[in-house]
C-alpha cells in the first residue's frame, strides 16, 4: 500500500512539473524599452472599413500595379482581439515585436503570400511557419496567433565612450561574429608611421591660395547655373516649354558646349560588362556581408519564434509596465524612458562628462499613455514617473502650489491661447538635491552634495520664492503681421561681397506674460537699473509706473516691449494695453476656473494660431495645404497634476467636420492630404 502511494506521489509530481512546463508563459525580454497594447474590441466599433479600405489601397499601390490584396478588414487577423507591441534594443541588436490573433488561418496565410517578395517560399517548423517580407521583416504564425518580427542586427564596436563604460565595468560583452573578424584580419609588419613633418608655412599659405581659386570658381560656376534658370523661368512664362537645343548656337552662356562621349552605362548590369575586378570584388564582399546580416536576422527571429510558439503563447508582462493602464482606452503605451537615453551611444557618451550622472539621474524614470478616441474629441492621458522614489517625491511636491486669481483673470476668449502654473518655486531647490543625490557614483558627487547643503543654509528658501512664488501665465493675444529688414549678400564680377537690404512680412506674437511677487520693490529695482546704467538706458525707458524697452532698427521681431508691477504682478507685454483685465464671457470663465485648479494647465485654438501664421506660407500649394488644415483642425486643451506617485497630464483635441469619430477623423484628413498631394505631382508644368 505505501508503494503505491508513494508511486501515485511520484506520478503527480512529474504531471504538476509538465503542467506548469506546458503552461510557461513567454517572459518580456529584459532590454524592453517601449510596450505597446491596442484595444482591438475599442477600436474596431469605431473604424469604418468601407473609408479605411480605399485608403489603404490608395497608399499601398504602386506604380499602377494591379493590386493583388484589395479588402485589408479581412486578413485572418482577429481585429477585435488585443494586439501586443514592444521594442528593445541592446549594443548589437534592435528589435521590434508584434502580436497578433487570428480567427483565420487560411486568410492570413493568403494575405502574407500577397505581400511577400516573389519567390520566397515559407519555411515550416515544428508547431509554426514563418517567412520573411525582406532581409529584417519576418513573420510567423499557426492556427491561432501571430507574430511580426523587425530587426536590425550590428556588430558591436568600441569606441572611445564604450572603452570609458569597459574601465567602470567589471563585465565585457564579446560578440563571436566580430571576434572571428578581427582575428582574420592581418597586419602588415612593414607599414611604419611616418614622423610628423615640420611646419612649412609656405606650404600652408599655397593651401589656402588653393582654396581661394576653389571658391572663386564655385561662386563662378553658381552664377553662371543661376543665370541659365532665370533664363529657363523667362522661356517657360513665355512659351509654356524649355527652349530646342539647337547646333551652332551662339549663346555660349545659355547652352552647354557638345562634347562627345560614350554612353553611361545602366547601374548593375552594365557595370559587371565592364569586367571591372576591383568592382567585381567590392559587389561580392558586399552581397556576402547582405546575406551574412540576413542569415544572423534570420537565426535572431527563429530564436524568438521559437520561444514564443513553445509558450502557452501567452505574454508575462511585468506589473509596472502596465500599473497605468485603463481598461477603457483605445491604446496604452509605455516607456521605458531611463533606458532609452542612458543606455546606447548617449548614456556611454554622458560618462565622458564630470556630471554626466545627473543628467542620466534627471532622464531616469518612465512614462505611459492611454489614448482615447473619443467622440468629439481625442484625449491621451500621461503618467511620468521617476525610479527613484525621493525624486519622484520633489517633483510632486514642485506641483504643490498655492493659486493666484489675479492671473487667471488675464485669461480671454479672443487669444488664441494661454498657459498657466501654480507651482510651488520653494520646491526647485529639494528636486535639484534629490537629483544630486541619487545621481549613482560621480567624481564629484560628495561636492555637489555639499554645495547644495550650504545654498540651502546660506540662502533663504522662503525669501526667495517670495520673488516669485511659482505663479505665471503666458497668453497668446494674437499674431500680427511686421515688416522686418534682413540683410542679403552678393556678388559682382571680380566676386566682391555686397550687401543687400530687404524686407518682408512675418507674423508677431502680441502677448502678456505675468507672474506673482511678493517681493515688488526687487522688481522695481532691477526695472530703475535698466533704465539707468549706461549700457541699457539706451533703449530701456520709464514713462510713470511702465518701463519699456525699445530695439534700435526694424530688424528685430519685438520692436517694444513694456514693464510694470502692479497688485503683486510683475507684467511683461508686448502692448500697454496688454495689462488691462476684459470683461469675460462664460467660455472664458471656465477655462479662469480650470487655471486655478490645476498646477498647470493651458489652451490653445489652433485654427486662430493657423490665421496668424497665413503670410508665412507662400506657394500656392503652401496655402492649399494651410486652408485643408485650417478647415479641420480643432482647439488643444491641457492640465498637469499630481496624482498619487506619478504626474498626470491630459490632453484634448477637439475635432471638427462630419466624421463618425476621432479615429476616423484623423483618417479622413489624411485621406485629404494625401489625395492633395498626389494632385499637385500630376498637375503639368506650364
Amino acid at each position: 500500500m505505501k508503494s503505491i502511494l508513494q508511486k501515485t506521489q511520484v506520478t503527480l509530481l512529474l504531471l504538476c512539473i509538465s503542467l506548469a512546463f506546458a503552461q510557461q508563459r513567454m517572459k518580456m525580454p529584459a532590454d524592453v524599452l517601449f510596450y505597446m497594447e491596442i484595444n482591438g474590441k475599442q477600436l474596431d466599433k469605431k473604424i469604418n472599413w468601407e473609408k479605411f479600405n480605399p485608403i489603404l489601397q490608395e497608399v499601398t499601390k504602386k506604380n499602377k500595379e494591379k493590386l493583388s490584396w484589395t479588402d485589408y478588414s479581412k486578413t485572418g487577423i482577429k481585429y477585435d482581439a488585443t494586439q501586443y507591441h514592444y521594442a528593445s534594443f541592446n549594443d548589437s541588436v534592435k528589435a521590434y515585436t508584434a502580436h497578433f490573433i487570428l480567427d483565420n488561418k487560411e486568410k492570413f496565410q493568403e494575405f502574407i503570400n500577397s505581400i511577400k517578395k516573389k519567390g520566397l517560399e515559407n519555411s515550416r517548423k515544428s508547431n509554426y511557419s514563418y517567412v520573411s517580407l525582406d532581409d529584417d521583416i519576418f513573420v510567423a504564425w499557426n492556427g491561432s496567433r501571430a507574430v511580426l518580427k523587425m530587426i536590425s542586427y550590428e556588430k558591436p564596436y568600441k569606441n572611445k565612450w564604450e572603452d570609458i563604460a569597459v574601465e567602470d565595468s567589471a563585465m565585457v560583452a564579446i560578440d563571436s561574429v566580430a571576434a572571428a573578424v578581427a582575428d582574420s584580419v592581418a597586419v602588415d609588419s612593414s607599414y611604419v608611421e611616418e614622423p610628423e613633418k615640420p611646419f612649412d608655412y609656405k606650404e600652408e599659405i599655397q593651401y589656402l591660395k588653393d582654396d581661394i581659386k576653389y571658391l572663386k570658381e564655385s561662386i563662378r560656376d553658381n552664377n553662371a547655373e543661376i543665370e541659365k534658370i532665370q533664363k529657363d523661368i523667362k522661356y517657360l512664362e513665355k512659351h509654356h516649354k524649355y527652349p530646342e537645343e539647337k547646333k551652332g548656337s551662339t549663346d555660349k552662356k545659355y547652352e552647354e558646349p557638345i562634347v562627345e562621349t560614350d554612353p553611361m552605362p545602366a547601374p548593375e548590369e552594365d557595370m559587371e560588362d565592364l569586367q571591372i575586378p576591383e568592382y567585381d570584388d567590392f559587389k561580392k564582399e558586399m552581397d556576402s556581408l547582405k546575406k551574412e546580416k540576413f542569415k544572423m536576422h534570420r537565426k535572431l527571429a527563429e530564436a524568438s519564434f521559437d520561444q514564443y510558439f513553445n509558450s502557452n503563447l501567452e505574454l508575462e508582462i511585468p506589473a509596472e509596465m502596465t500599473a497605468s493602464r485603463d481598461a477603457e482606452s483605445d491604446v496604452f503605451v509605455y516607456t521605458d524612458y531611463g533606458r532609452l537615453v542612458n543606455n546606447g551611444i548617449y548614456g556611454r557618451m554622458m560618462k565622458m562628462y564630470e556630471f554626466g550622472s545627473l543628467i542620466n539621474s534627471a532622464y531616469n524614470s518612465n512614462s505611459s499613455y492611454n489614448l482615447y478616441f473619443d467622440k468629439a474629441q481625442v484625449r491621451l492621458v500621461s503618467n511620468y514617473q521617476h525610479k527613484n522614489p525621493e525624486v519622484q517625491k520633489s517633483f510632486s511636491e514642485i506641483y504643490k502650489g498655492r493659486k493666484n486669481k489675479k492671473l487667471a483673470r488675464l485669461i480671454n476668449e479672443k487669444s488664441i491661447g494661454y498657459y498657466a502654473i501654480n507651482v510651488n518655486g520653494s520646491k526647485y531647490f529639494d528636486m535639484m538635491y534629490a537629483l544630486m543625490k541619487n545621481a549613482g557614483d560621480s567624481r564629484y558627487q560628495k561636492e555637489a552634495e555639499l554645495i547644495m547643503e550650504t545654498v540651502k543654509i546660506v540662502l533663504d528658501e522662503e525669501a526667495i520664492s517670495k520673488i516669485a512664488p511659482g505663479n505665471g501665465i503666458f497668453v497668446l493675444n494674437e499674431l500680427k503681421s511686421k515688416s522686418v529688414e534682413y540683410t542679403e549678400y552678393e556678388y559682382d564680377n571680380d566676386y566682391n561681397e555686397k550687401e543687400v537690404k530687404k524686407t518682408k512680412e512675418v507674423a508677431v506674437p502680441d502677448f502678456t506674460f505675468a507672474f506673482a511677487t511678493e517681493n515688488e520693490g526687487y522688481w522695481n529695482r532691477i526695472f530703475n537699473l535698466l533704465t539707468t546704467n549706461k549700457n541699457t538706458s539706451k533703449n530701456f525707458f520709464k514713462k510713470g509706473e511702465i518701463y519699456s524697452f525699445k530695439e534700435d532698427g526694424n530688424s528685430g521681431y519685438m520692436s517694444e516691449l513694456f514693464f510694470t508691477v502692479k497688485d503683486g504682478i510683475v507684467y511683461v507685454t508686448t502692448s500697454a494695453n496688454g495689462m488691462n483685465i476684459e470683461n469675460h464671457g462664460q467660455k472664458s470663465k471656465n477655462w479662469i476656473k480650470d487655471s486655478t485648479k490645476f498646477p498647470v494647465s493651458g489652451r490653445v485654438d489652433v485654427q486662430k494660431l493657423l490665421t496668424g501664421l497665413e503670410k508665412e506660407f507662400k506657394s500656392s500649394s503652401e496655402r492649399e495645404m494651410l486652408d485643408l488644415v485650417r478647415k479641420n483642425v480643432g482647439d488643444i486643451y491641457f492640465k498637469s497634476e499630481s496624482k498619487g506617485n506619478t504626474i498626470q497630464t491630459e490632453i484634448d483635441y477637439s475635432i471638427k467636420g462630419s466624421s463618425e469619430n476621432s479615429l476616423m477623423y484623423f483618417f479622413n484628413l489624411f485621406d485629404e492630404i494625401y489625395k492633395q498631394h498626389e494632385a499637385e505631382k500630376k498637375q503639368p508644368v506650364l
